[in-house]
């Protein structure tokens, strides 16, 4: 069992894979933590996220074991993380991890859930379950600014809502691997609560399975 969950920043897709991963025993995997793995370790190093040799070469040296350690969610990193997505080379370097976990998921689990912008597209069109979530672009700035805040982090509403636009921008325009929903259930998140987006997605997922 594989369900891909494709979607922009701050949209709720890693909250609602979280939970369907617990709801039915399967193995998680944030796929944009290792882009933002990646940009983080460019930027650790003092380079630039982009140049494609720098941001392929650190994509290679990536550690699976490092994925869940520094500061992965400032603003910086996910600007470098969305710089170093663009690059077709650094995508294919990561795409026979992500491709393993799902088919060969860690734990004995039964499958996995994977998150992320080509998830349904690319890494998995095999998927057995495919989502979109997405939300206006002022909700989800709203929501990325409220983390920020909580997490002591010192921007503003106006730069954040222009981050994401411009994130969402290069994320649908670039050449490898757009952000696009390919063969999948569309969940706008805007206006509902967490609980509410967690039951329409076992409300389609088990529609899919009753078919």
């Amino acid at each position: 069992m594989i369900i891909a969950i494709d979607g922009p920043a701050a949209a709720g897709k890693g909250t609602l894979a979280k939970r369907l991963a617990t709801h039915f025993d399967l193995a998680f995997l944030d796929t944009g933590r290792l882009y933002r793995a990646v940009g983080y370790g460019i930027l650790q190093a003092g380079g630039d996220p982009n140049d494609p040799k720098i941001a392929v070469a650190a994509a290679r040296a990536l550690d699976p074991a490092n994925v869940d350690t520094g500061d992965l969610y400032t603003e910086k990193v996910a600007e470098a993380a969305s710089v170093v997505a663009a690059i077709g080379d650094v995508r294919k370097e990561l795409l026979s991890f992500q491709r393993n976990f799902a088919h060969n998921p860690p734990g004995g689990k039964i499958g996995a859930v994977l998150d992320g912008r080509d998830i349904a597209s690319v890494v998995c069109p095999d998927a057995t379950h495919k989502l979109f979530v997405t939300a206006s672009a002022e909700v989800r700035a709203k929501r990325r600014f409220k983390e920020l805040q909580e997490n002591g982090v010192e921007s503003t509403y106006a730069a954040v809502l222009a981050d994401i636009e411009q994130r969402d921008q290069r994320d649908r325009t670039r050449k490898v691997s757009p952000l696009k929903a390919v063969d999948a259930h569309v969940i706008d998140t805007s206006g509902k609560t967490p609980d509410a987006v967690f039951q329409e997605a076992l409300d389609l997922i088990e529609g899919d399975r009753s078919t």
